[in-house]
């Protein structure tokens, strides 16, 4: 604070998390052209802010020389929320290799959900891949609206949410709300692609056991 007014955020510091955003966000590498018309800057600021981030090991550079997350990220998010990270990964483990299908954990940032960790079966032809820092808006999508239930107080006559097509054209989504003391709110949820027979009942059963064995490790 100074004068009694908030400070300016830095603004080279802001593209950068933007950029990682951005990276977070896209469907596969991208190109410094690319980056820069999702960014709105010139290439010339786009690629010192990657050079900044590739230094750090926060960026790195893909076989065709397109940019990709890097390896360091990886470090940075082990100890976000590892005692939930821990109790979650067997219970995620468990159903993505059940059901064939992506399973996750979002927990909410301001009006946002954003995935925390993620598993993929071991076993799948065409798993879906679900990305540790994908975000989208808390009412869209299954697990967006679970979490909202916990920020809204709110009961649903199911005991999960469904989406479909929704966040990503082309994918399905079960999700069930995960309240854990200490915790923001949270969602448990499997991601699928949309068509062909699936058993949502049973999909958001399992979720909301899973829901609640995780609960007991908090309590």
């Amino acid at each position: 604070m100074t004068d009694g007014r908030p400070e300016a955020p830095l603004q080279t510091l802001s593209r950068g998390i933007q950029a990682l955003e951005e990276l977070a966000a896209a469907d596969g590498a991208l190109s410094i052209g690319e980056l820069a018309a999702r960014l709105g800057l010139h290439r010339s600021i786009t690629y010192r802010i990657v050079r900044t981030l590739e230094g750090h090991g926060l960026v790195t550079r893909g076989a065709a020389g397109d940019l990709v997350l890097g390896a360091g990220l990886a470090a940075l998010a082990r100890n976000v929320s590892r005692d939930l990270q821990t109790a979650v990964l067997p219970e995620l483990t468990a159903i993505a290799n059940e059901y064939g299908m992506t399973a996750f954990v979002t927990v909410l940032d301001a009006q946002q959900v954003v995935t925390l960790v993620s598993v993929e079966p071991r076993a799948a032809v065409a798993a879906v891949a679900q990305r540790p820092g994908t975000r989208h808006a808390l009412e869209r999508g299954a697990p967006g609206r679970a979490t909202r239930r916990l920020v809204e107080k709110t009961a649903g006559e199911r005991v999960y949410e469904t989406s479909h097509d929704e966040v990503t054209t082309g994918l399905s989504s079960v999700a069930v709300p995960l309240d854990l003391p200490g915790h923001p709110p949270a969602a448990i949820a499997v991601v699928y692609l949309t068509g062909g027979t699936v058993d949502v009942d049973g999909i958001g059963t399992r979720l909301a056991e899973a829901a609640e064995g995780i609960r007991k490790e908090f309590r």
